[in-house]
């Protein structure tokens, strides 16, 4: 791989130390909160990544392909995801797509309120994660499996027929990652901390913690318009995120002339912003290894390399 023109000529000093994963295998497994419902992530440059169900999706994974190109790594990225829907859906309807190939590393999560018939209920995740690990390793015994810890949705928390209601967004979030830990656990798999990077992301005043009474000035919101699902800077952070968990770098290495970001229209600042939760929450947890400064450049972004 090659570095794409949005970063500086001084990256490939900042990231020649990282180990090159020699075209690992990965596998994004999900629902809308994967392929990015209500953004212009969903279709992004869907032609970089294999959509195991030729429905066209880029969504995070291709984000994901991005950000690992412009790092110099090599995957072969592929996603299998289908709206609203859990890990059951996927062991029950979609076996066959995920056994074409022994993955190398796969990333998965359920139901956004854990379970859809049973909001809060994290039994059925737990029983689902563990069955996934065994399809997957049965394939592969090697494979590294990540749960993506998803956000907390304001239609949960803010209206009065949320699950969540009268409480925050950030305890909905704490709740979801309890029972990823949970399923972790059961799956021998890790966690990737996606709604504790948006709890942080609005503890800090990066972002707006309710979109129902307007966003303050100067503040991301990082739902769409639904409340529901991601806007692009809320599908950016997660990306950043899973990237970071993945392959151990620290998000900022990629800078605020990050290609994918200037394609999808946020501001350098907002870059800055996101990569700097992003590596926060990684580094809380100790999943950066390798640290690097943000490449220093005056230039202006550039559109991504041509694939």
């Amino acid at each position: 791989m090659r570095f794409g023109p949005s970063l500086c000529t001084g990256c490939a000093v900042l990231l020649a130390a990282v180990p090159v994963a020699a075209g690992e295998r990965v596998l994004f497994v999900g629902n809308s909160f994967t392929f990015g419902a209500g953004s212009a992530v969903r279709f992004y440059r869907n032609h970089t990544v294999d959509d195991l169900n030729d429905e066209g999706v880029g969504g995070v994974p291709a984000l994901f392909e991005s950000f690992t190109e412009q790092a110099g790594l090599d995957y072969d990225v592929a996603l299998e995801t289908r709206g609203g829907t859990g890990l059951d859906f996927h062991l029950a309807e979609k076996r066959a797509l995920i056994d074409r190939r022994g993955w190398d590393v796969v990333v998965a999560h359920g139901y956004s309120t854990l379970d859809r018939d049973r909001p809060r209920d994290p039994a059925k995740l737990v029983a689902t994660a563990q069955q996934f690990a065994d399809v997957l390793r049965a394939k592969n015994p090697g494979v590294e499996l990540y749960l993506t810890a998803t956000w907390a949705r304001a239609d949960q928390v803010y209206p009065a027929e949320g699950a969540w209601t009268g409480q925050t967004v950030a305890t909905m979030a704490t709740d979801i990652r309890a029972a990823y830990d949970a399923a972790a656990a059961a799956a021998r798999a890790a966690v990737i901390p996606v709604g504790d990077a948006w709890n942080r992301a609005m503890a800090t005043g990066v972002a707006d913690p309710n979109p129902y009474d307007g966003i303050d000035a100067g503040k991301l919101d990082l739902w769409t318009y639904d409340h529901y699902h991601a806007s692009v800077p809320g599908y950016y952070l997660e990306a950043l995120v899973v990237f970071g968990r993945v392959t151990g770098w620290d998000p900022r290495a990629l800078g605020d002339r990050e290609c994918s970001a200037f394609e999808l229209g946020l501001s350098r600042a907002q870059v800055r912003a996101l990569q700097q939760v992003a590596f926060d929450e990684l580094a809380a947890m100790g999943a950066v290894a390798h640290n690097a400064q943000p490449p220093q450049s005056e230039s202006n972004p550039q559109r991504c390399e041509a694939r």
